[in-house]
């Protein structure tokens, strides 16, 4: 991408103290823009070239950047850019969904150094924590003791509510009734020292798209992931709002219309689980939704009249969440392959022109970039957010 079409991040601070302030906001500018020279980086920073050649001196000692090759100007000595170093910082991911989790290893680069999956009926803490635990020791054996000691933390990337799917995934409410009362912290801790970071999944998937997808190109967008359940996600000012509650974009809960007539709920009229009772009723397996590499060829009659009805109802709540706020962009990705997600995209935005828009700016409708691996890759983004970027993107400019 052209460093022109890429936001700004805001200055920084001269002010003694603030060191930690400055070195995520360099790590995030070269994060957000790719390498880049101390000069450059000063210039956007607003700090002067000392503080950042300090600044950088420092974050390459400790392995965090690494030096590009020298380039040549007109004039002067050549620049030497500075680039996040991938082995810099590792983070773990755990994603737990409805009938599988992920769990992955991911790089500063945000690239998926190691990645197990499991698949059930439905989650169940025992499972879920045995899973962690039997992934961590398998990570931790592809690592050398230096890289192991770089892990930050991790992320888990979990749905709104577990107990509240019985119904829609057929498993029995006293079973899911337990997680209910499931400290997260306390359980990993029986394992692993490393810190825990919760967030809702379709957050994650949210930040996952706007770190290491198509979040540079957007200052405010508003992002749909289609699972087995649908959830959102909201990006505000360059940085993923969150919400007292940590459940900003809980888009499955928006408002639509059935079939009949009925009021309904988004997530039951454009999820996956929906697709899966289809195939379930034609007498196809459904487990190959989820079955790593994906192929959904086998069932193009099924699968075209599933996008075609989920198209027109995330049309409809496209339109609902820019009659509240003006977003420049509709993002649209999920648990499927690349060629459902276009489809998927392009028959949703067919669908937006046919609607009443009188009043509304019409968003882009586009396709996020991450794919199925956004929620576990946006858990693993959590500790690394947290230790060393910048926890808001306020104050930029085009």
């Amino acid at each position: 991408m052209d460093r022109a079409e890429v936001r700004t991040l805001s200055a920084g601070v001269n002010q003694q103290g603030v060191r930690q302030h400055n070195e995520r906001l360099i790590l995030s500018m070269i994060q957000r823009n790719g390498a880049m020279p101390g000069s450059d980086l000063a210039r956007m920073a607003g700090l002067s070239p000392q503080t950042v050649s300090v600044i950088l001196r420092g974050l390459e000692t400790d392995g965090f950047i690494e030096r590009g090759d020298p380039q040549r100007g007109r004039v002067g000595k050549p620049s030497i850019p500075m680039a996040l170093a991938a082995d810099g910082a590792y983070s773990i991911g755990l994603k737990i969904g409805r009938r599988s989790a992920d769990l992955v290893l991911s790089d500063f680069l945000g690239n998926i150094r190691h990645q197990v999956q499991t698949t059930y009926r439905y989650p169940m803490p025992d499972t879920i924590f045995g899973f962690l635990k039997a992934g961590l020791a398998a990570i931790r054996e592809t690592l050398s003791p230096d890289s192991a000691h770089r892990i930050a933390g991790i992320g888990i990337a979990k749905p709104f509510e577990i107990w509240n799917w019985h119904d829609t995934i057929g498993a029995p409410a006293d079973r899911l009734a337990v997680w209910r009362d499931i400290d997260f912290e306390a359980e990993v801790a029986r394992f692993s020292n490393l810190p825990v970071y919760i967030e809702n999944d379709a957050t994650a998937a949210c930040r996952a798209e706007h770190i290491y997808g198509r979040g540079r190109e957007f200052r405010d967008f508003a992002y749909f992931f289609v699972g087995s359940f649908i959830g959102g996600g909201i990006v505000l000012n360059n940085s993923v709002f969150e919400g007292h509650s940590g459940n900003a974009g809980a888009f499955g809960s928006l408002p639509s219309r059935g079939p009949d007539g009925s009021d309904r709920q988004l997530i039951d009229l454009a999820s996956l689980y929906l697709l899966e009772a289809e195939l379930d009723a034609a007498g196809i397996e459904p487990a190959r939704l989820w079955a790593q590499p994906q192929d959904w060829s086998g069932f193009p009659q099924i699968l075209e009249r599933w996008i075609e009805k989920t198209a027109q109802h995330l049309a409809r709540a496209a339109l609902t969440v820019c009659a509240v706020i003006d977003f420049e962009a509709v993002l649209i990705d999920g648990g499927f392959p690349p060629m459902v997600r276009s489809r998927l995209v392009q028959r949703t935005a067919e669908a937006l022109d046919k609607l009443d828009t009188r009043g509304l700016f019409i968003p882009r409708i586009e396709a996020g970039a991450v794919g199925g691996n956004a929620r576990a890759l946006g858990a693993a983004t959590a500790p690394i957010f947290s230790q060393f970027l910048l926890n808001t993107h306020g104050g930029l400019s085009a």
